[in-house]
């Protein structure tokens, strides 16, 4: 068990006599320490000094790494290895985005040529739409895309057309994935069947949402423009290619992808056609590029100088050992407003597992909470808790050295506001020097009792990672840095971080749910708090 190493208990006894040093007192000891932890790679530098880490902390959580076989583990899964074990399948997703000439296997047969061949029919197909010549059944160019789909399909392609906003096209993209008809709705209603494109993106096409919002999106075309038209207008990506070509989509508009893919995984394959309609495939092409590059990092830099496993680590000494139970994230540039959210799902549906793949029930903590929000908003909200809470949130700030739009001083306060609030984290401020602000300004006999309340005790760890633009391929890069993250931190714990088994029960009794709310007559046999609610639903 990971708890038993001697790793893990060099690290225990490190934690008890570190736990009470402030990180005030360990810059104010070593005027290098920014220069000893921070890094560059990929067009990312991380500062990562404002953690409660010493030199012997980062030593003994390399050992950690080393000890669980970081490695070999990377380069398994980089090999095709079949690292999703309860699934038996590899996990593949670094292979959409490689631009080396080596061969990827899996199952003996060299997955490129397929790769590279979809790359090709996106690139055709995003090139005829975006440039006007392949057009609607009236003649029209597309003008609009409704990207249907849910989970990764949905998020990544979303979060990613909303953080390359400024490199997006004329084509508009618009992304559904609530069952709510209310959602589907709202996009239909400003829409024009003649101009818009319909892709539809399910790795199985069995997902009840999708496959309801599809065919409500099917509905609304037809009874404007007829089943002959539809060929023209409809897109999907899925592995079950067949299953496509059943719901009349043209076969030249279906692009395939692959079970060694995971869902959260999927914006680098055709799930990310909608992103390269709306920002153009040479854009798409770059996104792909960032992510190779941080990959080669992962694969090339020692443990020591590597960002993934840095980061990594420090999730771990905070988690484990602190007791951090949610990590949060707050970029500090509008367009990068959704990464919480991706991120969200790309951690917490990995390693939310409290079995290893040893089979054996885990005695400690795995994957934390994520969350998060764009600066400087939380600052006037969940900040408060952050700064004077009693729980340590180890948080990750992020920020463009040049925005998009440069508006008088905005990025300049931007920036001030990143940089004010990872200081203030970390030093906070003590009773004393706030006694001695408030002399004179208050009265002497509240300054005791208001002193208290405005005690900021800092020490509460930050990294932060700046970057000179958020183009396409720096882009792809963070995310592949928080990918491997990810990756490292399951390895750690030993558990699956490529299935999600914890997602199906709901899903299962909602498909039986929901047939006990369409047919009335069908007998009640849930628990019954379940019952009732069903009796409610069906007396609307």
């Amino acid at each position: 068990m990971l708890t038993e190493s001697s790793q893990w208990q060099a690290l225990q006894s490190h934690f008890e006599s570190i736990k009470n040093t402030h990180m005030r007192d360990l810059f104010a000891q070593n005027d290098n320490r920014f220069l000893q932890f921070s890094m560059q790679a990929s067009g990312i530098t991380l500062d990562f000094s404002k953690n409660r880490i010493t030199d012997e902390t980062f030593a003994l959580l390399i050992d950690l790494a080393k000890a669980a076989n970081i490695s070999g583990a990377r380069d398994g899964m980089f090999a095709g290895e079949k690292i999703n074990s309860t699934e038996k399948r590899a996990v593949l997703h670094t292979a959409l985005r490689h631009f080396g000439d080596n061969q990827v296997k899996v199952d003996g047969e060299d997955v490129m040529p397929v790769i590279k061949q979809t790359l090709a029919k996106i690139k055709a197909y995003v090139n005829g739409i975006v440039s006007g010549e392949t057009k609607g059944y009236t003649g029209k160019a597309f003008t609009d895309v409704i990207s249907v789909g849910i989970g990764g399909s949905f998020l990544g392609p979303k979060i990613m057309s909303e953080a390359l906003k400024p490199y997006q096209n004329h084509i508009k993209v618009h992304y559904v994935a609530n069952v709510d008809g209310c959602h589907m709705q709202d996009v239909v209603a400003k829409l024009d069947p003649e101009t818009t494109l319909i892709v539809t993106s399910s790795k199985t096409l069995t997902t009840q949402e999708t496959l309801r919002n599809m065919q409500s999106a099917r509905q609304w075309f037809v009874e404007q423009a007829g089943e002959a038209h539809i060929a023209k207008h409809f897109a999907c990506v899925s592995t079950n290619v067949e299953g496509a070509k059943a719901l009349g989509i043209d076969p030249e508009n279906v692009f395939p992808m692959w079970d060694w893919v995971g869902g959260r995984y999927s914006v680098w394959s055709a799930i990310g056609l909608p992103l390269a309609l709306g920002i153009g495939y040479d854009n798409f092409e770059a996104f792909l590029q960032g992510a190779y590059d941080m990959d080669q990092h992962f694969c090339d830099a020692p443990l020591e100088q590597n960002m993934p496993v840095i980061m990594a680590l420090l999730g771990i000494w905070y988690r484990n050992f602190f007791g951090a139970q949610s990590h949060v994230l707050l970029p500090y540039y509008h367009y990068l407003r959704g990464l919480p959210a991706y991120v969200q799902q790309l951690d917490m549906e990995s390693n939310g597992k409290f079995v290893t793949k040893q089979d054996t029930v885990v005695n400690y903590e795995t994957g934390p909470i994520i969350w998060g929000s764009e600066g400087t908003n939380g600052q006037h909200s969940f900040h408060q808790l952050i700064h004077q809470g009693a729980t340590i949130i180890p948080a990750d700030f992020m920020l463009p050295l040049y925005p998009h739009h440069d508006v008088a001083d905005h990025h300049a306060m931007l920036a001030s506001n990143c940089f004010g609030q990872t200081q203030a984290l970390m030093a906070g401020q003590t009773v004393e020097e706030i006694k001695a602000n408030l002399a004179g300004k208050v009265d002497e006999s509240e300054i005791d009792s208001l002193a208290q309340h405005k005690e900021m005790p800092g020490n509460k760890p930050s990294n932060t990672l700046i970057f000179d633009r958020l183009d396409p391929k720096t882009l792809g890069s963070l995310i592949a840095l928080y990918e491997h993250k990810v990756f490292v931190q399951g390895v750690i714990w030993d558990v699956n971080s490529y299935d999600q088994w914890g997602v199906e029960l709901g899903k299962a009794l909602g498909n039986q749910v929901l047939s006990k709310l369409v047919n009335k007559d069908e007998a009640l046999d849930n628990d019954a708090s379940t019952n009732a609610l069903i009796e409610i639903f069906r007396k609307r």
